[in-house]
């Protein structure tokens, strides 16, 4: 991540409750943390600590706001620096390595991608015969992930929806113009728990999203193209609860490290994310249903070199032992084709007689 020194400063002194302290842990010289702190607040026009005689130092308003800041910001451009990192990863592939395989993935934002990516560029096992995997991510809204797959801008899409759909599912409505029987081909990845993100010990003891609702909690949501926002429309529809009464439901945030965050840092109440970024961001997590993460590719592209050496890596023991490490997620059919029908049972085909 890009980050400005000054946040590095203010966290050190924050944490350690004083310049000498902080600079030891900086591994810098009194002086230099003592003059850079005077030289931002001269710049700023603002001061950025507070000193007390026999008191620890402590950030101003000011300065905890621009810590505030830095991790919003933060937060929401994660996945654009990681698709950025990811692009520069393929272009070094394909500048040093020829017989590298390269997997131009769009998908929905999942913690278990990042980390299957890393898993592959680090993964030495393959032989003389096989070049090492490089996944191209892209991280997109699952309705635009499936949009890229059909107009060749991947060969492969990441999505998301509650297990086992039902028809007339609102996942349906959104998801089934978009994939095709017998055009399309499921290979399968992951479950993983969505739930509610709250702050730690659940101040307002929210467990269900009707308790969201009665107790005015303020929402942040996913915004519209993304697989949790139709997994929140489909749960709202369930539940009888109607959008437009339910609070924060047009406030959105891009991921959900970006929803955690705003969590953790009191400008909302909960949010409906998956455990991992709860986890990281020291939230509470009230698990409210298993979904299951689909890779889609389109039929002719399974014997693609690229498809091939993916479906090879996700079958592999040490990576399913990986993402087992992953709170809220299992490995499922990982690398296994699977039917689109019988994965997405919403079409229903007249028999031959």
């Amino acid at each position: 991540m890009v980050r400005n020194p000054l946040i590095d400063l203010l966290q050190a002194v924050s944490t350690h409750g004083s310049i000498s302290g902080a600079a030891r842990a900086l591994g810098l010289s009194y002086r230099h943390v003592w003059g850079e702190l005077k030289r931002w607040e001269q710049e700023l026009g603002n001061e950025l600590l507070i000193w007390e005689k026999g008191q620890a130092a402590r950030l101003t308003e000011f300065g905890s706001k621009l810590m505030w800041a830095e991790g919003q910001a933060q937060a929401r451009l994660a996945p654009q620096i990681e698709a950025l990192r990811s692009e520069l990863e393929r272009a070094f592939a394909v500048a040093f390595d020829p017989l590298a395989h390269i997997a131009t993935l769009y998908a929905s934002h999942d913690h278990a991608l990042g980390a299957l990516r890393e898993f592959a560029l680090a993964h030495d096992d393959w032989s003389a015969d096989h070049a090492r995997l490089h996944l191209d991510t892209r991280f997109s809204g699952s309705v635009d992930a499936i949009r890229a797959l059909n107009e060749g801008r991947c060969v492969m899409a990441g999505f998301h929806t509650l297990q086992n759909p039902v028809q007339g599912s609102v996942a349906e409505k959104i998801y089934k113009p978009l994939l095709k029987p017998g055009l399309h081909k499921i290979i399968g990845f992951a479950t993983r728990t969505q739930g509610l993100m709250v702050a730690p010990g659940n101040p307002l003891n929210l467990r269900t999203l009707h308790d969201v609702q009665t107790q005015s909690a303020r929402f942040i949501n996913r915004p519209l193209g993304t697989g949790t926002r139709v997994v929140l429309d489909q749960l709202l529809a369930q539940n009888g609860l109607q959008p437009d009464l339910f609070p924060g439901y047009d406030d959105t945030e891009p991921s959900h490290t970006a929803v955690a965050h705003a969590i953790a840092s009191g400008s909302a109440d909960v949010g409906l994310g998956i455990e991992v970024a709860a986890r990281a961001h020291g939230l509470e997590f009230v698990p409210l249903l298993v979904e299951s993460y689909h890779l889609v590719c389109l039929k002719s592209a399974l014997d693609d070199p690229a498809i091939v050496a993916l479906m090879q890596l996700l079958k592999s023991p040490a990576w399913q032992a990986r993402l087992s490490t992953l709170p809220g997620y299992t490995p499922w059919q990982s690398g296994v084709v699977q039917s689109l029908r019988r994965v997405l049972p919403w079409w229903d085909f007249p028999r031959k007689s």
